[in-house]
């Protein structure tokens, strides 16, 4: 399974499980209506812009290790600068992803 799909997954559950149960009766009236409105997941459109702008750095990198290689004046810092901000960027989605499917995992766990 790809990290998207394991994102994508983690979302889609988190959100059913968000909406399957809805607000209890006793927190209807503590609940403001902006925070009861039903919204659609932010936090997926976040992921999915996360995961598009890593792919784009990503494409950047190879662009410029592609232009160092072939010599049509890219420079070596820009190369290695390139790669480096790819490869931060990958490990920080890594992270991110890790932690949401560890966050469902706790939340699949749980007894109600």
């Amino acid at each position: 399974m790809s990290a998207i799909d394991s994102i994508s997954a983690a979302t889609q559950a988190l959100t059913s499980l968000a909406g399957a149960g809805g607000p209890s009766p006793s927190l209807s009236g503590a609940l403001s209506p902006a925070a009861s409105a039903p919204q659609s997941s932010p936090f997926s459109d976040l992921l999915t812009d996360a995961v598009g702008q890593v792919n784009k750095l990503e494409e950047q990198a190879h662009a410029a290790v592609s232009g160092l290689m072939t010599g049509s004046g890219v420079d070596v810092h820009q190369a290695m600068i390139a790669t480096q901000k790819e490869s931060m960027a990958f490990e920080m989605a890594l992270a991110v992803r890790n932690k949401a499917v560890q966050a469902y995992q706790q939340v699949i766990g749980m007894q109600f």
